[in-house]
């Protein structure tokens, strides 16, 4: 690694950090419902939003209310987000020449559940299928929703550990519009603005056609970019207005744009660490779990970069390259620095924004977001989800580290008893079992093969693995070899995207409801501090022993075989 490309990384890190703190307050206060600067303008609107829904701002869920609101709100906005796409054509700015991917009920369902799970794996290219009006109205009411909607659970998590013999875990809705009025839009419109000038469209321009210089037309199509490229950042949705997403220069023009779009992504979710510590009052709690996330991201960061500027050795050495770096795929006014960045962030959050392509990454440079998927996206994760996925792994290291020493487990007080250890068993099978039995369901039949038109081999293998554990992750980004747009990866997807969803969620509401029952503990000597630098190591050694012994089989069989091949010289 070069000195340019380390101090990229470090300066974003860096940036990370220092906005932990003033937002990670910040947001405590606003779910705190305690004074903010915004309330002149917000409250007035939650007030009229209250009144309008029929909600009581001081009506108390327990986890199962919580859960079903939850639920409930996923299902509504994946109705009007079916709606929109069904009937987009005769909805304004729908220009039927360009549109040269149809819109089918099965891609409309895969697409809306993408949205509002927060998925947004997208198996059709966005200026070719979606309407302006439907990016605008569908995708991004979508991703507003499921981000705020995330940012809603990691709340009711929070409280789970701040209550003490109280079932309580606060109101649903209310931490929705919270999370919608005084974080979301406001972030998003100064986002926006921002965006715009540095040269994003926020227009409803025609598509404009122009002549290239080998004398070819080109469609080139403009419209309300800006307003969707924060949001899919910001609510770590991913979904981009254009097919190539971040690579395109309209959604990501400039390597500030690339840097504010990477802020964008990891700042809400590292800085709801400091928020869980301030909630429970355990801010020593919350900054652990922080440098857990920052040590975690900079391994993949500099794995990543390793790989990637090692280059194919077929090329370096047959065609004498004076760089040996992995150029292909990459935009040129990125490199190697801002793509990796770029795919380290968005791989270790729910988010899938890229601005290269992943399967045009080495073998196991690309292997490296494939394992951060698959590990349980906490580093630094979505929003609500990242905090309660990190938590989780600590619970599990707890319960390792109780088993050695032969005491019951617990964490800030709170004990970790058989049936919490079967919902946090549960919440770490569901994604090997969901992805690997979808993954040998694509591999063992005909319409699941049909989908690698232009891989096969270990490539291929990992084509599918990646398209199912991004899809399980919330993630949304893919190995652009895979065509996923069929009724089979259109329903596996979704199946997916759905157990990711709520099959990760509901056992962490419902652990959240578990531990709010019990009374909070005071530690004793027999208890293992978890906010030292020993807890750490065991933390990361069974992070990664437990993700060995679930996907060391396919990572074997997919990227590491087609490494070694790729030093032989044989490359599928």
């Amino acid at each position: 690694m070069n000195f340019d490309r380390f101090l990229q990384y470090f300066v974003f890190l860096a940036c990370v950090t220092l906005l932990v703190k003033p937002i990670g307050s910040y947001m405590a206060k606003v779910f705190r419902r305690e004074t903010t600067f915004l309330d002149p303008l917000a409250l007035p609107i939650e007030r009229l939003t209250h009144k309008l829904c029929g909600i009581d701002p001081e009506q108390q869920m327990n986890w199962k209310e919580y859960a079903f609101a939850f639920v409930w709100i996923t299902l509504w906005g994946t109705l009007l987000l079916y709606l929109v796409f069904s009937i987009q054509q005769f909805l304004p700015w729908f220009y039927p020449k360009y549109m040269s991917t149809p819109m089918t009920p099965d891609l409309a369902l895969n697409t809306a559940l993408s949205f509002v799970t927060t998925s947004t794996w997208q198996a059709y290219g966005g200026e070719t299928t979606m309407s302006y009006t439907s990016q605008m109205l569908a995708l991004v009411t979508g991703n507003f929703l499921g981000g705020a909607a995330g940012l809603a659970v990691g709340m009711c998590f929070i409280r789970g550990f701040a209550n003490s013999r109280d079932e309580r875990l606060g109101n649903f809705y209310v931490d929705f519009f919270r999370a919608l009025y005084w974080l979301l839009l406001p972030i998003s419109f100064l986002g926006s603005l921002a965006l715009i000038a540095q040269g994003v469209p926020m227009n409803f321009n025609p598509y404009t056609t122009a002549i290239g210089l080998e004398g070819q037309p080109q469609i080139i199509a403009q419209g309300p970019v800006a307003v969707l490229e924060i949001i899919k950042n910001l609510g770590t949705n991913g979904g981009g207005f254009f097919n190539v997403n971040g690579a395109h220069p309209y959604a990501n023009p400039t390597p500030l744009t690339n840097f504010i779009g990477m802020l964008a992504i990891a700042v809400l979710p590292a800085a709801f660490t400091y928020t869980f510590g301030s909630l429970t009052e355990r801010k020593r709690e919350g900054w652990t779990l922080y440098i857990l996330m920052a040590i975690l991201f900079s391994i993949g960061i500099f794995s990543c970069d390793w790989f990637e500027s090692k280059g194919n050795p077929l090329l370096t050495e047959k065609i004498q390259l004076s760089e040996p770096a992995n150029l292909e795929g990459k935009e040129t006014r990125f490199g190697i620095a801002q793509s990796v960045l770029t795919a380290i962030t968005t791989s270790n959050t729910s988010t899938g924004s890229y601005n290269s392509m992943h399967d045009s990454y080495t073998p196991l440079g690309g292997m490296v977001p494939l394992v951060d998927m698959l590990i349980g996206q906490f580093i630094f994760g979505g929003l609500g989800g990242g905090l309660y996925g990190i938590i989780l792994w600590v619970l599990i290291t707890m319960f390792v580290v109780g088993l050695m020493v032969g005491r019951t487990p617990e964490y800030l007080g709170e004990k970790i008893g058989p049936k919490e250890m079967k919902l946090i068993a549960l919440y770490i099978l569901v994604t090997p079992l969901t992805v690997l039995i979808l993954a040998a369901i694509a591999v063992a039949t005909k319409d699941g093969l049909a989908g690698l038109t232009t891989n096969i081999g270990p490539h291929g293998a990992t084509s599918i693995v990646y398209a199912y554990a991004s899809c399980n992750a919330n993630n949304g980004q893919n190995f652009a070899g895979l065509s996923a747009n069929s009724p089979f990866y259109n329903v596996t997807t979704a199946i997916a995207m759905l157990t990711g969803r709520f099959a990760l969620s509901i056992p962490a509401i419902a652990l959240a409801g578990r531990f709010s029952l019990q009374p909070t503990r005071n530690p004793t000597q027999g208890t293992m501090p978890s906010d030292t630098p020993t807890f750490a190591v065991v933390f990361i050694a069974t992070v990664f022993v437990i993700g060995a012994l679930s996907y060391f089989p396919i990572l074997v069989l997919g990227p590491v075989v087609e490494h070694f091949l790729m030093y032989e010289g044989r490359l599928f």
